[in-house]
C-alpha cells in the first residue's frame, strides 16, 4: 500500500491527487493532438470542481495557468490563453504602503477623523447639524466601547472640537446625545443575545 506521504507534494492541493494523476498522465502522451484534447478535458473536470468561481473574470484563463503549474510547465500544447511563466510564480508584488497619519484618539479612529474633516467642509444647515449630531453619538458609542465607563456629553463635545481644528462647536442644546446607559443597555442586551446562541 502507497501512503499519500510517499507520493510526490502536489504543486496545488486544492484539486487533490486524481487531478494531479490526470495532468502526469496527459504529460506522457505522444501525440500532441490527444494531448491537447486530455487538457481540454481535465480544464472541464477542474471547472466542475469550483462552480461557484464561474462568474468570475479569466476563470478559464485561470485554469490554464494552473493546469501549467500542476504539470510543472512540461505540457507542450497550444494554449488557449497565455499561461503563467514559472520566472513570475516566485515575484513578490510591491509591498502596499501604510498609511503614517497619526491618530489622534485611538478609541474613535482613524475613519471617523477623516468623516469629521469632510463635516468641517460641509454649509451650516440641517444637514451639517444632522451629520454633527450623528458624529458626535458615534463617537460617545466608541468612547463607551473602549472605556468602559460612562462619559459626559462635555468631554464628547470638547474632542469633536479638537478633531475639527474648532471648527465644529457643539452643545447640549443643539446636539442633545444619547444617554450612556442607554448605549450600554443595548450592547448588553446583544452581547446577552449572542451568548445565547
Amino acid at each position: 500500500m502507497k501512503y499519500n506521504t510517499q507520493e510526490k507534494i502536489l504543486s496545488l492541493p486544492e484539486y487533490g491527487r486524481n487531478i494531479q494523476n490526470m495532468v502526469d498522465y496527459c504529460v506522457s502522451i505522444n501525440d500532441r493532438e490527444e494531448r491537447t484534447r486530455c487538457a481540454d478535458s481535465i480544464i472541464n473536470v477542474m471547472g466542475n470542481m469550483f462552480p461557484h468561481l464561474r462568474d468570475v473574470n479569466d476563470f478559464k484563463h485561470i485554469l490554464w495557468d494552473h493546469l501549467a503549474i500542476m504539470s510543472d510547465f512540461a505540457l507542450d500544447i497550444d494554449y488557449p490563453y497565455e499561461v503563467i511563466k514559472r520566472e513570475d510564480l516566485h515575484i513578490k508584488p510591491p509591498k502596499l504602503p501604510y498609511p503614517q497619519t497619526k491618530i489622534h484618539h485611538k478609541h474613535y479612529g482613524r475613519i471617523l477623523e477623516e468623516m469629521i474633516q469632510k463635516a468641517t467642509r460641509l454649509d451650516d444647515g440641517e444637514d451639517k447639524d444632522c451629520l454633527v449630531r450623528l458624529l458626535a453619538n458615534h463617537m460617545k458609542k466608541s468612547f463607551l466601547t473602549w472605556n468602559k465607563e460612562v462619559v459626559d456629553d462635555k468631554k464628547i463635545y470638547k474632542d469633536l472640537a479638537e478633531l475639527s481644528d474648532e471648527k465644529i462647536i457643539a452643545d447640549a442644546e443643539t446636539h442633545k446625545l444619547t444617554e450612556s446607559r442607554e448605549i450600554l443597555s443595548k450592547k448588553n442586551k446583544k452581547l446577552t443575545k449572542k451568548q445565547k446562541r
